[in-house]
């Protein structure tokens, strides 16, 4: 293998380097990324769950006023 030859292989693999520390770059941005939208979903999740669970204590109040209502006509 001449000097020539040798350089080009080092170019080459300088390329596909930096080309692989660029993936690494847009792969820990997207993580970051997919990590917040989870955290968010989480947060939105837990949200609902309470908004359900008041809405379920709601429901159940109404029914027993009205059974009440229903056993005193």
């Amino acid at each position: 293998m001449d000097d020539d030859d040798a350089l080009a292989q080092l170019r080459a693999l300088s390329t596909r380097i930096e080309a692989l520390v660029e993936r690494t770059r847009q792969l820990a941005e997207e993580n970051r990324s997919l990590r917040q939208q989870q955290e968010q979903l989480s947060g939105e999740r837990s949200q609902l769950l309470a908004r359900n669970e008041q809405a379920r204590t709601r429901v159940e109040a109404m029914i027993a006023r009205l059974k009440s209502l229903e056993q005193h006509t």
